[in-house]
């Protein structure tokens, strides 16, 4: 690639759909640059994981902000609440962040203007994902028109473009391109609450929703568990 190749920024959390929606705007053929928060989220360790990610990737600006969202709290990942354990259930969880994908995205399309892109890569799901309100189809067109008035790329008619590839895509399809993109998902992170030596739960909804998706696609899991993840139809 070359420094006329249009460049696309990636949200970067370290999670597996985060690093796959990167991998297609890599394969997409941009140049790429990153953004992950650092709002202090109970699993931090997720943080290694998208420096790992990043790296990979060859992304060429990685911007790691910090952002401590733990001053308003109301989640299981930014206060002191138990993360469930009980599998995935009906309903928007306690792990709910609120308005996280608004902050997240408000801050990557700053970053966008600042590089010149016009692609955003979110690697938000709509299918097999805990029931978040901000991972909707609906938020993603919403946002994309709110970017287009709020923006002096929007005014100037280069508006920004919000891609969310992985959207209609089961967990399974998300592992299984993750091996196609020749991307190890080893090196990224998915527990809510990680043990202290490092290891996903196993017993979190999202440890759940990852592993179940790896025996979907019939693809070796390289997660290491401190617990063996109980998959329910």
């Amino acid at each position: 690639m070359t420094p006329e190749t249009p460049i696309a920024v990636a949200l970067i959390s370290g999670g597996l759909d985060s690093m796959v929606a990167a991998g297609l705007a890599r394969e997409a053929g941009f140049r790429l640059a990153a953004l992950t928060i650092d709002y202090n989220q109970r699993h931090r360790i997720e943080l290694d994981a998208a420096r790992r990610v990043a790296q990979a990737l060859g992304v060429e600006r990685h911007i790691l902000l910090p952002l401590d969202l733990t001053q308003f709290g109301g989640s299981a990942l930014t206060a002191d609440i138990d993360v469930p354990k009980g599998g995935v259930g009906a309903g928007i969880p306690i792990t709910y962040v609120p308005a996280r994908n608004t902050i997240f995205l408000s801050l990557t399309l700053g970053l966008a203007e600042v590089v010149g892109a016009q692609h955003i890569y979110i690697g938000v799901n709509a299918l097999d994902y805990s029931g978040y309100p901000d991972c909707r189809p609906e938020f993603i067109e919403a946002f994309e028109k709110m970017a287009a008035l709020a923006t002096q790329q929007g005014v100037e008619g280069r508006p920004m473009h919000i891609e969310a590839p992985l959207q209609h895509m089961t967990k399974a399809q998300i592992a299984a391109e993750a091996a196609r993109l020749g991307l190890d998902a080893g090196m990224s992170w998915s527990c809510y609450d990680p043990t202290p030596d490092g290891l996903h739960c196993g017993l979190c909804d999202s440890c759940r929703l990852r592993a179940k998706g790896f025996i979907e696609a019939g693809l070796p899991d390289p997660t290491r568990y401190a617990v063996q993840p109980e998959i329910r139809p």
